[in-house]
């Protein structure tokens, strides 16, 4: 016989509330009622009440008190063991035992020590029917040792440099706690870059000058004791000279890539990284294969420390810390496994049963590795206590059949692993009893129509009596239909009406007898409030109103209370109250507020409210017009499991009424701080009935809005949490789809915290074959989003369901939705494949399917692998290049295109599934006919004569089929560019250069050039010409060899130009990879060089060079990045005032020199500037010699010697570059220019040339004039 009691929560009358205590007292024992007065003669096992905790640290100031208190009838008895024998307390003076308790108490403080006093304690509680025995109790003084003295030597370091302050506190016991302060026990401050690990060091990413101090003091407190052990100061002196170089993260703790975690279920689960690195590391935290746990995952220590609460085998897995700056990225890996200590499925619970009777005992533990079950009867190994024909043991399940009063006895159960144990007492107490009713009879029951009522028939017997309830005096018995009997006997009426009211009667029976008790129950009408005050606006000085009409039950006395904003009506004769009114005369600003009118009677209360608000007297200024007040005051009222009342006060609708209210919710477990809408209600509504969904911790919030606009919202309401409730949904998107041939990967869209409606939330995953008579297969897995279901057969139609259940119960059964297993490479290649050549570029290829089963797999099309067939001689020299053309679905055919003409390929076929391809077919080769050429590869003018042109070229390169020969056309252009008769001209397919005779003098000609096959003629190349040497000249002028060499804020950009002379160019540039608008600049002159300034640090740019006017020929785009911007700020030494002068006095010397070189040269030769001017109009253009490329100077070595001529432009049309027209002024601002103190220029600028490399600290930047003076020496 086992007594139950319905633990549901109810809401009862003032009368029942003692009955009420006694079974909540009934509820907390779980075992027969000890009540005097009713239940005096019965008999009880020993129960354990209260003992110290497993590891029991005390305090070795104060006497040591080990607790061990249970009950039972008779009242037990106690002895302790210790280390496992028998404790003997009366030989220890120091030790004695309270009255009526087991609870020990040891008196170290007059003398002794704690020391003497550690063991493993255990108590047993003994009478007639049993022994209950404690846990073993292990008891340890607490220790707070002193650090080991040592000599702390001044640590110095570089500005950057990382740095570890170690800790290494004394062992204590408990383990200390530690913290960094300094002499004046102040906390250290801490940061991204300064904080202290789970070890207790102090950790330094980087130092600064400003980390420098003598007092690192390293604390650690035993809160057992309450004491504090201090470390010798640590001394830190950072020198601030030049920095350390930035450098990318690297881990200070944990050490390597890798490294083991583990820990026990239930435990807070604590994960460190912390790197070093300048700039300062930021550290992140990712779990492999899936996500950290939503509300159970928290960061401390500036993020290099994970925590995880509550942690279960569920979280085990790789987890994975990144410390990342500017400069890099370091990755760790900790693999957590958890473990856990045994823990309870199903303790073994109190068995009460009447002779004869049958019953079990049930142990059912958990644990990572399973635990370990064992028996005990009274305290001893089952294996040894006397034997017991009624009982027998299987495993964690005790049988007791056809029990006996000698079966009583008090049964342990122990569940033990390597990282714990459990201990439960479960007594088996053998009675014969006739029933007893326990609740007082003819009680008065009085509730409110249309709500439940609740009729108590607390009850007691061996074996359990079965109740029944009547009603008046000849009724028949209760029935479930419209009843609801619970299992403690109370007898539910869900919606109590006016029919309800009479007498009930409980009947308790068993074997031994019957009892029964009467209780009466009356139905009241409920309270209605038929008339509610009216929302008012008055001016001040009026009179105003209120109304209040109550309908109540006639048996029922109300009570009608007025409020004022929920408190009392001031006590202020301006306000007068009657029967169903509220009158407030003289009417102030200080009246406004809520009025709220309240009826109570002795079983329900009601209540309504209405604002009164208060305007100035007539006249009246314009209204202003504006969005509504925020609503205030909201409340929640008739809290259900799935509904509740908000109720609010409007605000002030600023002359605008309010036309709705929207409510919104805020999800505070799962969303917190993210509000979602609930309702709308009209604007004359102050109530809403809100219908919520099960656990969600719910805070409400109100706007008002009118027709200017939405109110700001209202103040958040109380928290109001609903009841779990069994999820009402299953996951979405749920997918059967295998990635290895013998596996099914089963994946779904998870539930989110709001959905899940109720904690626990876990998957019952479950799976068959769809073509199968196999059973579903079922597994219960955590809240996660896949499942892996190994062996299955190659690519088979499953049938899948996923669902949804948590800890109160199971979703509604999913659909089955159809998935398949993984596939496999196909097995068959395609066969008879046949190829149709269309033309020279297109070929048709036809083939055979393969069998369905033979793709085993999704068949997503057939591919095509076809190549250029090569001459062994070829082959050796170049890779042959395969093309490959895919085609979807279960097609036969497919079209080849972009063949090259004259050509023989190869090709094969093969079947492709979502595995992959499958064999390939049999190569199959083929021939495309010839086809017309391409162009020319090249063609020149060259050797140009006064009445010949001579022109070379380069034969197609594609010549598509067998050349049979050339067709050159070409015409004259006069001097207005119209084009004269066209002449043809044939030549054999052998040549490569062709003279043109008898051409007219100074002349231009156009030239029109192709190839030709047998099919006919390719495309065709242009070119231009004249038959004199003056005028030959490049018609196609062109920017090459575009180069950029970048600095931090500017870049020189230098180009080789072919053309004609006297050009205008212009830069264009932009960040690459932007959409803005190219930015142009202009070069002087005709040098082919420009520096561009003003660009931005660590930036890439876009550049190209193009010609201004008619020509309108750009170069190709270049890109080039600008360097990083320097990582501290360098003085600028030519702003300083020293510099300045110094440069005035340099400059004046200079100067002075100059004049006295210009009049020594005066007086020692002349100079042919007339011919030099001659030989060049534009004086700024000065050329440069022909043997090593330097600027010609005027001589006074040969006095009458004309200065040399440039070169003329060559016969074949291109400038060189170095006949380049550059100023020495333009090239005093190239890249590689210097000149020599006497003012000659050394080197010729050269976009091609490389930079010389850095040596020692120098920077290979090429250098500003501003880095060039700070680094003179």
């Amino acid at each position: 016989m086992q007594l139950k009691i319905m633990p549901k929560k109810k809401h009862f009358s003032a009368g029942r509330v003692p009955l009420i205590l006694f079974l909540c007292q009934m509820i907390s024992a779980l075992d027969v009622p000890l009540d005097s007065k009713l239940l005096g003669d019965l008999v009880q096992p020993p129960t354990i009440t209260q003992q110290s905790p497993k590891d029991y640290i005390i305090d070795p100031r104060e006497n040591i008190v080990i607790q061990c208190e249970a009950k039972g009838k008779p009242p037990p008895s106690f002895s302790w063991t210790r280390n496992g024998t028998h404790f003997d307390i009366d030989k220890d003076p120091l030790v004695t035992m309270k009255p009526g308790s087991g609870t020990l108490v040891i008196n170290i403080m007059s003398e002794g020590k704690a020391e003497t006093y550690e063991g493993v304690y255990q108590c047993t509680a003994r009478n007639e029917r049993g022994a209950a025995i404690s846990n073993n109790i292990v008891v340890r003084p607490s220790r707070s040792p002193l650090w080991t003295k040592e000599r702390l030597e001044p640590i110095t370091l570089r500005n950057g440099q990382s740095l570890v302050l170690p800790c290494r506190p004394p062992i204590g016991l408990p383990p200390a706690i530690i913290f960094w302060m300094d002499n004046s026990f102040q906390r250290l401050p801490q940061s991204e870059r300064v904080s202290q690990g789970l070890n207790g060091d102090l950790y330094f990413s980087n130092v600064l000058p400003e980390d420098t101090r003598e007092d690192y003091i390293c604390y650690a407190r035993f809160n057992h004791t309450q004491t504090i052990q201090q470390k010798q100061p640590i001394s830190l002196k950072v020198i601030s000279a030049k920095p350390s170089k930035e450098r990318p993260p690297t881990f200070l703790t944990p050490e390597g890539n890798e490294s083991l975690k583990e820990e026990l279920r239930g435990n807070v689960l604590s994960l460190e990284c912390i790197a070093e690195g300048l700039p300062t590391p930021i550290i992140y935290w990712i779990k492999e294969d899936g996500t950290l746990p939503v509300n159970r995952t928290f960061y401390q220590n500036f993020k290099k420390t994970l925590q995880i609460t509550q942690v279960s085998e569920a979280d085990s897995g790789n987890y994975q810390c990144i410390a990342k700056n500017t400069l890099g990225a370091v990755h760790h890996t900790i693999s957590v496994t958890v473990k856990a200590a045994p823990y309870w499925i199903s303790a073994p619970q109190n068995l009460v049963l009447s002779p004869g009777e049958n019953g079990t005992l049930i142990c059912r533990a958990n644990g990572n590795p399973k635990p370990r079950i064992g028996w005990l009867t009274n305290g001893v190994p089952v294996e040894i206590a006397p034997d017991d024909p009624s009982r027998k043991i299987d495993g964690d399940t005790i049988i007791f059949s056809n029990v006996q009063e000698r079966s009583s006895a008090v049964y342990q159960c122990n569940a033990s692993n390597e990282y714990g144990y459990l201990l439960a007492n479960a007594f088996v107490n053998v009675l014969a009893e006739p029933p007893r009713i326990l609740t007082s009879a003819n009680i008065l029951y009085q509730v409110i129509a249309n709500r439940p009522a609740l009729l108590d028939c607390a009850f007691f017997g061996s074996p359990l009596p079965t109740i029944e309830w009547f009603k008046g005096t000849k009724g028949s018995a209760l029935h479930e239909d419209i009843y609801v009997l619970h299992d403690n006997g109370t007898l539910e009426i869900p919606v109590a009406q006016k029919d309800s009211t009479g007498t009930y009667t409980c009947v308790a029976r068993n074997k031994l007898g019957m009892a029964k008790n009467e209780v009466h129950l009356e139905i009241k009408d409920p309270t209605r409030i038929i008339k509610q005050p009216e929302y008012a606006v008055v001016q001040r000085g009026s009179k105003v109103s209120f109304e209040c009409k109550v309908k109540h039950d006639n048996t029922l006395i109300p009570t009608i209370m007025w409020l004022k904003d929920n408190g009392e009506l001031p006590n202020d004769e301006r306000f007068s109250v009657d029967k169903d009114h509220l009158v407030v005369t003289d009417v102030s600003d200080d009246d406004g507020g809520m009025y709220t009118c309240a009826a109570n009677t002795t079983l329900d209360s009601v209540s309504a409210s209405a604002v009164l608000r208060v305007v100035a007297p007539t006249p009246t200024p314009a209204p202003v017009y504006d969005v509504p007040n925020p609503p205030f005051d909201l409340e929640l009222t008739n809290q259900l499991d799935k509904s509740v009342q908000l109720t609010w006060t409007p605000g002030d609708d600023n002359n605008s009424p309010i036309t709705k209210f929207i409510i919104e919710y805020e999800d505070a477990m799962h969303e917190a701080g993210i509000w979602h809408h609930q309702a709308e209600v009209s604007g004359t509504q102050t109530t809403a009935q809100l219908t919520l969904s099960p656990y969600v911790n719910y805070s409400f919030r109100v706007m008002a809005e009118n027709s200017i606009g939405r109110s700001v919202p209202s103040e958040a309401s109380e928290q109001y949490l609903t009841k779990a409730a069994e999820p009402d949904q299953n996951p979405m998107t749920v997918e059967g789809l295998g990635t290895e041939p013998d596996n099914l990967v089963i994946t779904w869209k998870p539930l989110n915290g709001f959905e899940s409606n109720g904690p626990g939330l876990q998957y019952k995953v479950s799976w068959r074959q769809k073509d199968g008579d196999d059973e579903w297969t079922s597994v219960v897995v955590a809240n996660v989003s896949k499942y892996i279901v190994s062996g299955t057969p190659t690519f088979v139609p499953y049938l899948i369901k996923v669902q949804a259940l948590n800890d109160v119960g199971f979703a509604p059964e999913p659909a089955a939705v159809m998935g398949h297993s993984g596939e496999d490479l196909p097995m068959v290649a395609p066969g008879n494949v046949r190829v149709n050549v269309v033309n020279s570029t297109l070929a048709e290829v036809h083939w055979d399917p393969v069998p369905l089963k033979s793709v085993r797999g999704h068949l997503q099309g057939y591919r095509i692998y076809y190549w250029k067939a090569q001459s062994s001689s070829k082959r050796n020299r170049r890779h042959i290049e395969k093309k490959i053309l895919t085609f979807q679905g279960n097609k036969t055919h497919g079209m080849l295109p972009g063949l090259q003409p004259y050509s023989h390929y190869v090709l094969n076929v093969r079947v492709v599934n979502g595995k992959g391809e499958g064999p390939a077919s049999t190569d199959r080769g083929f021939h495309t006919p010839e086809g017309v050429p391409s162009a020319p590869s090249s063609l020149k003018i060259v050797n140009p004569t006064l009445d010949s042109l001579t022109l070379e070229w380069d034969p197609p390169s594609h010549p598509n089929g067998v050349l049979t020969e050339y067709t050159l056309r070409y015409q004259p252009i006069n001097s207005t560019h119209e084009l004269g008769p066209l002449v043809d001209l044939k030549i054999p397919a052998n040549k490569t250069r062709w003279t043109l005779n008898h051409l007219n003098f100074s002349t231009r000609y156009k030239f029109y050039f192709y190839a030709q096959t047998s099919v006919g003629s390719g495309s065709q190349i242009t070119e231009e010409a004249i038959t004199t040497v003056d005028e030959v000249r490049a018609v196609n002028p062109r920017i090459s060899n575009l180069t950029a060499a970048a600095a931090e804020t500017y870049a020189n950009i230098s180009w080789e130009y072919e053309g004609p002379e006297h050009v205008k160019f212009y830069v264009e540039y932009g960040v690459a990879g932007s959409k803005e608008e190219w930015r142009k600049e202009i070069v002087n002159d005709s040098r082919s060089f420009f520096g561009l300034k003003g660009l931005m640090p660590g930036t890439a740019y876009k550049v190209r060079v193009g010609a201004e006017g008619d020509s309108g020929f750009v170069s190709s785009e270049d890109v080039f990045e600008t360097g990083p911007a320097m990582a501290s700020r360098q003085v600028d030494i030519a702003t300083q005032g020293w510099f300045i002068g110094l440069m005035c006095a340099v400059a004046l010397l200079i100067l002075i020199l100059l004049i006295v070189c210009f009049i020594r040269r005066n007086k020692g030769g002349k100079y042919p500037v007339k011919e030099k001017e001659d030989a060049h109009a534009d004086p700024e253009i000065q050329p440069m010699k022909e043997d090593d490329g330097t600027f010609g100077e005027y001589s006074d070595a040969e006095d009458h010697k004309p200065l040399k001529k440039g070169s003329r432009t060559p016969s074949d049309r291109t400038v060189k570059k170095e006949d380049s027209d550059d100023s020495l002024v333009d090239y005093g601002e190239g890249v590689n220019g210097q000149f020599n103190e006497d003012g000659s220029f050394i080197g010729q600028y050269s976009g091609k040339k490389e930079k010389e490399p850095a040596e020692g600290n120098e920077s290979s930047e090429a250098p500003s004039p501003v880095n060039a003076m700070n680094s003179f020496v």
